[in-house]
């Protein structure tokens, strides 16, 4: 007898590329299937511009995945990003009247009471991520059930969105003939591919450096602490290249991605690329270095800003986990040397891991968010396998 599987499917439409990851649950084990990628359209600075175009680009990704897998796709967890996308910190408490045992009703009602955050026009929450709880005058605590205390005190981290935006990418998927289980902000689908538990609780930046924007999520002590956006990002490093080089952004962005590199001191001396011209004209010669120094100084500007974010948040001096760097920059030769120049840490490339039979061919940043969308459609898929076999063993009364 074949064993029953059910399928998890990641779905990152981002503005460079849109990638389809297929993956099979198989008794608590995730296996891959198949991967789709397709150029994206209809995207502008990091948000939707033309949906149509958008659905074409996440359909034919997930048709590639479809074909590749021998299934139907139906349903995924849609990858969400980009400058709309705002984080902040919010608290609530509630009174007791008199000491007495914290039971699960309390820290229900209170977290949901601190999740309540008064939105703007157009926005919408994401995610709600907890924190920690204050028990009387006493933080830092994970779990305060079967505690004693008058008052209980949330800490969460509210993560909201454009709503019109929000809208526009899940009928994108709707128009691909997708079911969107869930949305899930992008660098957080990739620390859940890429960041272990221990760096969780000793601090860790996952940084995905998408074309528009880079995106960050930090965790500190197993709780979200800060996310946000920077308005840099790989296009920012081409177009750089294109006018320092005097090419095209197309050429640019070649040159970049087979001689580049973000550490201007591991370049040799006396190296020579062949450029091509704008206009057509016979293909010139520059220095390697030339290359490579303007690769540095965008990479430097980058992690800088993460570090006056990290720094404005007091959370610089904290990340023993180190960063993380996902998207496809995170391929640019000397980019962790260079995060380590600039930030107090260790770095290294975001890579998926737990997926069983993952290939090495996509063992690589630029797909980290792929997957760790397909792990999220993975967890929704198991908790509702564990609801409908609860709900088939309830006894009769309670049906």
């Amino acid at each position: 007898m074949a064993t029953k599987h059910r399928l998890a499917v990641g779905v990152d439409p981002g503005s460079a590329g849109t990638r389809c990851v297929i993956g099979a649950l198989e008794n608590g084990v995730l296996r891959f299937l198949a991967c789709g990628a397709a150029p994206s359209h209809g995207w502008a600075k990091g948000r939707v511009a033309d949906q149509k175009a958008i659905a074409d680009s996440i359909l034919q990704a997930v048709r590639e995945a479809e074909r590749q897998a021998g299934v139907s796709a139906e349903a995924a967890v849609l990858g969400l990003g980009g400058p709309t996308v705002r984080g902040g910190h919010s608290r609530s408490y509630i009174e007791f009247g008199r000491r007495r045992e914290i039971d699960q009703r309390d820290v229900t009602r209170v977290t949901e009471r601190a999740a309540k955050v008064n939105l703007h026009e157009d926005r919408m929450v994401l995610h709600v991520a907890l924190q920690d709880f204050t028990v009387d005058d006493q933080p830092g605590h994970r779990d305060p059930r079967g505690m004693v205390a008058a008052r209980l005190e949330a800490h969460v981290y509210v993560l909201t969105v454009s709503e019109q935006e929000h809208r526009l990418l899940v009928g994108a998927a709707n128009l691909a003939h997708l079911e969107v289980q869930e949305t899930v902000y992008e660098p957080l689908a990739a620390a859940y591919a890429a960041v272990l538990p221990e760096e969780r609780r000793e601090g860790v930046v996952l940084l995905d450096i998408g074309a528009h924007t880079s995106e960050l999520v930090v965790f500190f002590g197993d709780a979200l602490y800060l996310a946000g956006a920077i308005p840099l990002g790989g296009h920012h490093f081409t177009t750089d290249v294109a006018y320092g080089l005097k090419t095209t952004s197309t050429d640019a962005a070649l040159l970049k991605e087979e001689y580049g590199s973000a550490l201007l001191a591991q370049t040799p001396e006396r190296t020579w690329i062949e450029v091509p011209s704008r206009d057509g004209q016979e293909p010139r010669e520059a220095p390697l270095r030339r290359l490579n120094a303007i690769l540095e100084a965008r990479a430097a500007e980058l992690f800088r800003l993460v570090r006056r974010d990290l720094g404005e948040a007091q959370l610089d001096q904290s990340l023993l986990g180190g960063m993380l760097l996902a998207g496809g920059t995170a391929r640019l030769a000397g980019l962790c040397d260079m995060a380590e120049a600039v930030l107090p840490c260790s770095a290294r490339k975001g890579l998926a891991l737990g997926i069983r039979d993952w290939p090495d061919e996509i063992d690589d940043p630029i797909w980290t968010t792929a997957a760790g969308l397909m792990m999220y459609s993975a967890k929704l898929g198991a908790r509702e396998e564990a609801a409908r076999k609860a709900k088939r063993f309830l006894p009769l009364a309670s049906r």
